[in-house]
């Protein structure tokens, strides 16, 4: 009678400490009275009643779920592998407890496929470049589709893009090409200006012609400054009348003045 009653006092011991659950600040406790939700409980101490009630812990923390390299091809059909990390945290306990059996599986396999069916209708360039967009893109599709879980994807970043090394290759021809392309379009761009400066010059000088014959001399200047060998260059009639004239006006503004 004595070892029963030792043993009846042991079980309402224990049965009276496991009614008494402590819950930290960011956790909450989903309580679910013979099988049925009852309500949410937290933080601090709460009272479960042993048999008659079940508690489920929650963390409304901001988890961090690794999403594992996915195999993929682009729309311009390159095979490339891309990994990426998520961050999303539970606002609704009841509904991640009650809609989902596993909400942090459920969220992990629908972050692989989103982002394998997301990824897939972009071209690399844009994999490679515009990881921003393609980041929001992510994110709010899987924030619609949690949704009904009570859970809030805050964050999705894409890590690593793996490319196939003969995929690299391929790229860094492209990008050669695409510099080799920029530097005739600007060397052509720079002909075309200086075609547009001659002209130009050309219908000024042609308005004077005393301005073409100093030119004329001053590239002879030039010439004979660069070159050490003797070197026979034309010289216009015209230009030969014109320096006569410029002699002869020279000449009889030095002539004395007759008495």
């Amino acid at each position: 009678m004595e070892i029963f009653s030792t043993v009846v006092l042991v079980v309402v011991a224990g049965l009276l400490m496991s009614a008494f659950r402590v819950l930290r600040e960011y956790e909450r406790g989903v309580v679910f009275l013979l099988g049925r939700f009852y309500k949410v409980k937290g933080p601090g101490l709460i009272l479960i009643v042993p048999i008659v009630q079940q508690m489920v812990r929650v963390d409304l923390r901001t988890l961090v779920l690794d999403i594992p390299s996915q195999d993929l091809i682009t729309r311009d059909n390159v095979s490339v592998k891309v990994n990426a990390v998520l961050y999303f945290r539970v606002l609704d306990p009841e509904r991640a407890i009650v809609n989902v059996e596993n909400y942090m599986e459920a969220t992990g396999q629908l972050a692989q496929t989103t982002l394998r069916s997301v990824l897939g209708q972009h071209e690399l360039d844009e994999l490679l470049a515009e990881r921003e967009r393609l980041n929001a893109d992510i994110q709010e599709i899987l924030d619609k589709q949690t949704d009904q879980w009570g859970i809030k994807v805050s964050n999705v970043e894409i890590k690593h893009v793996d490319i196939d090394e003969s995929m690299i290759r391929a790229i860094a021809k492209q990008a050669e090409a695409e510099r080799e392309r920029r530097a005739k379009i600007i060397h052509a761009e720079g002909e075309e200006q200086a075609a547009a400066k001659l002209v130009e010059a050309a219908q000024l000088l042609s308005v004077q012609g005393e301005a073409m014959q100093l030119r004329y001399l001053q590239t002879l200047v030039e010439i004979a400054g660069e070159k050490s060998s003797t070197i026979v260059f034309p010289l216009p009639i015209s230009m030969m009348g014109t320096i006569q004239d410029v002699l002869e006006k020279s000449g009889s503004g030095s002539s004395p003045k007759s008495d």
